[in-house]
């Protein structure tokens, strides 16, 4: 357990079944012992794997954190739809799923793959006239969300489990934010015509971060382990060191002149320290790099 003041930083853990992020959040502020911890992109209680913390400072840049890509194990059900898309739901359709072959599987699969728009799933975060969805089913409302652009980059076929009139797929799914899994297993059994629900989760990686970086809670119980926060902004966007005159602009919310960057940049002053996640902000000014968070504020 954490005995000191926390460093600003990332915690990658392993979420376990039937935790929900806010539940992780509370432990790690307890091993950290600061209230300063958040997350970035939540997990459905369901799911496992990768969530990513930050700590102090490092807070700044979850918002960041959580738009970038994703990727998934899952195990789809095809032949039973429910009520939430998953396994929590209550059944609304069956169908013999017996007859659905791999091939059919593989080309559904790929038809889901690129630039989709997609309906996520009614019980989801998803905010309709500030109210989550899932809230709003909960207390019994019918809630029809809009279509949304996302990119699934991967939709891999693992395996195939054949069951009781039922077709258990294992898959692997790299995505955009954004991207609900559970709609992809509900429009893959919507698509072969005998409905579809997710039955497993596990994140695998946020960004640059994946499981090899993440611990369980108990494994940080024993041992607290973050990633240090020059090292974190390093891993996840290109780097640009400056000099002592633009460092304190930077540290007081300035701009610096654009050197090729094409997206957002972290930038270190000359003693490597993090100073700030920065990012071109054409038209307004297409030869600078403007602050989106400045981590080290004068």
């Amino acid at each position: 357990m954490a005995t000191e003041g926390a460093r600003s930083g990332l915690v990658v853990v392993d979420k376990p079944s039937g935790w929900t992020s806010h539940d992780v959040v509370a432990r790690v502020r307890r091993l950290a012992g600061t209230r300063r911890v958040g997350h970035a992109g939540t997990l459905d209680p369901m799911a496992t794997g990768v969530l990513v913390l930050g700590l102090e400072r490092a807070t700044k840049l979850l918002g960041h954190l959580a738009l970038r890509d994703k990727a998934y194990d899952a195990t789809l059900r095809l032949g039973v739809a429910t009520t939430t898309d998953d396994a929590e739901g209550e059944v609304v359709s069956a169908a013999d799923a017996s007859g659905i072959t791999e091939e059919a599987v593989r080309a559904g699969a790929a038809d889901l793959t690129g630039a989709l728009l997609q309906v996520p799933s009614a019980v989801s975060a998803i905010k309709v006239d500030g109210v989550r969805a899932y809230a709003r089913v909960r207390a019994g409302e019918s809630v029809e969300l809009s279509a949304r652009p996302v990119t699934v980059t991967a939709f891999d076929v693992l395996a195939l489990r054949p069951g009781d009139g039922v077709l258990d797929v294992d898959v692997h799914v790299e995505c955009s934010t954004g991207t609900y899994v559970r709609a992809l297993a509900r429009d893959l059994g919507t698509a072969l015509r005998v409905g579809g629900h997710l039955t497993a989760l596990r994140r695998t990686r946020v960004g640059e971060f994946g499981l090899d970086d993440a611990r369980t809670l108990d494994q940080l119980e024993r041992d607290f382990v973050s990633i240090p926060l020059e090292v974190a902004l390093g891993r996840s966007f290109p780097r640009r060191d400056v000099g002592a005159e633009l460092a304190r602009a930077v540290t007081h919310g300035g701009r610096v002149p654009l050197a090729g960057e094409t997206g957002p940049t972290a930038v270190y002053g000359p003693d490597g320290t993090a100073l700030a996640l920065m990012a071109p902000m054409p038209p307004d000014d297409p030869t600078a790099l403007a602050p989106l968070v400045v981590l080290t504020p004068a």
